[in-house]
């Protein structure tokens, strides 16, 4: 066995080897003790994130730095054999450079950044991830109704963003319009019924109508947008059953079920103190038991 090792150490290629990979295991090792010293220190998670893919980004450089400077006599070799090789790497890894280069597309195209919330190949969730490969989203929606965690992490090849739409959330309008439909009876006051419906949008969502204007601006600005009223609209339509009030409305893009929650509920306890002036309409539905049918058949005498 001792022969044996001493073979293999008067081997120079082995010596590399061994010398680059416990090279590699050092300064790796190094920057694992730097990110959990320094990270424990950063309070606020954005800097934070920023800190840690940075210390991994220099740790991969280094090591690559250094793999470099150890076989550097072997690089002409290696970049001659990758040469005759290039065709079958790149028909074997295709999908992995194409994820390559959408990590670039999502850098430096700027199609969403850390903390957006989005829909990649539909699945909706926020950006907690960019990785060279993919890019990592804590779920929103599916069985977990309007905009809530849903607990699943889900990763998606960076490919995506050259085959597929990307929606942003927040990206350069972190607001969006919503809605509520409420039907109410007719011979209800509709005057009175709209108002009602103006003055919860005015009191709940007012709050974002400076600030969405200011957003909506500088929109409009960079883009060629028409011209949007930011300000709230009730439109009543009449249909065969009820009057159906639609308030439409602009909310902060996380704040959507507990906005439409708090209208609701003005709204209902509004109703209610009308005394009967304005009524919300309903459905309903009667189940009656079937008329008994009877029959009276002739009485006819059968032949033999």
């Amino acid at each position: 066995m001792t022969e044996f090792f001493k073979a293999l150490l008067n081997e120079p290629m082995i010596v590399k080897l061994l010398i680059g990979l416990i090279g590699v295991i050092i300064i790796l090792g190094l920057a694992r003790l730097i990110l959990k010293t320094l990270t424990r220190s950063i309070e606020n998670p954005d800097l934070r994130y920023r800190v840690r893919k940075i210390i991994i980004f220099l740790s991969y450089l280094l090591a690559l730095l250094f793999l470099a400077g150890e076989f550097s006599d072997q690089i002409h070799s290696i970049t001659v054999a990758l040469g005759v090789a290039s065709a079958g790497i790149a028909f074997a890894l295709q999908e992995v450079i194409v994820s390559v280069a959408g990590y670039l597309a999502i850098t430096f195209g700027r199609f969403y950044k850390i903390g957006d919330r989005v829909q990649l190949s539909g699945t909706v969730g926020d950006v907690i991830d960019i990785g060279v490969f993919s890019t990592t989203l804590m779920e929103v929606g599916e069985w977990v109704k309007a905009d809530q965690y849903s607990g699943r992490v889900v990763r998606i090849a960076n490919s995506f963003v050259f085959a597929e739409p990307v929606y942003n959330f927040s990206a350069d309008f972190p607001y969006l319009w919503d809605e509520i439909i409420l039907p109410v009876k007719y011979g209800s006051d509709i005057q009175l019924a709209r108002s009602i419906l103006k003055q919860a949008a005015d009191e709940l969502v007012g709050e974002y109508l400076d600030p969405a204007r200011i957003q909506w601006k500088n929109l409009y600005n960079r883009y060629r947008l028409e011209h949007e009223s930011i300000e709230p609209a009730v439109t009543l339509v009449a249909n065969d059953n009820w009057l159906e009030f639609t308030l439409r409305y602009i909310v902060d893009y996380k704040k959507r079920r507990s906005t439409k929650d708090q209208l609701f509920e003005y709204i209902i306890n509004k109703i209610e103190k009308t005394a009967g002036k304005v009524s919300v309409a309903s459905t309903t539905l009667q189940l009656v038991d079937l008329p008994l049918v009877k029959f009276d058949l002739p009485n006819r005498s059968v032949q033999p």
